[in-house]
């Protein structure tokens, strides 16, 4: 496994797809349970639990069905805050609908946050 940030959110993209209401992730990282966090804070998830065991953590997410399409940035571009706008056209459907997540030296957040931060990162993933 080379991007298991890229699988997970493969995972609940297809799950999403077919309409399913949970999905298992494993295996897990500190990334990835910083992106549940933000997806569920953002609303495109209900829940999502993390357990530790002796092979890993493994994550088990509850959909509620607002996912329309979830997915890795690949490569992981650098972004100022005057290319923000050119990777929105890029992986955003329209203005201000979906999000995209960001590295930043403060952590994972939206590019809503990192903008009103003035805030530039790496892009990492991209919902909506």
């Amino acid at each position: 496994m080379n991007d298991i940030l890229a699988q997970a959110l493969s995972k609940i993209n297809n799950a999403a797809l077919r309409g399913k209401t949970e999905v298992t992730l494993y295996p897990s990282s500190k990334v990835i349970t910083r992106i549940m966090t933000l997806l569920k804070e953002e609303g495109y998830i209900a829940d999502f639990k993390s357990e530790n065991t002796t092979r890993g953590t493994v994550t088990t997410v509850q959909l509620n069905g607002k996912i329309n399409k979830v997915g890795a940035i690949k490569p992981r571009f650098s972004v100022t805050m005057s290319t923000y706008e050119k990777f929105e056209k890029r992986y955003l459907p329209a203005k201000d609908f979906g999000r995209m997540f960001i590295s930043t030296t403060d952590g994972i957040i939206t590019h809503i946050k990192s903008k009103e931060a003035n805030k530039g990162g790496v892009l990492i993933a991209y919902v909506h």
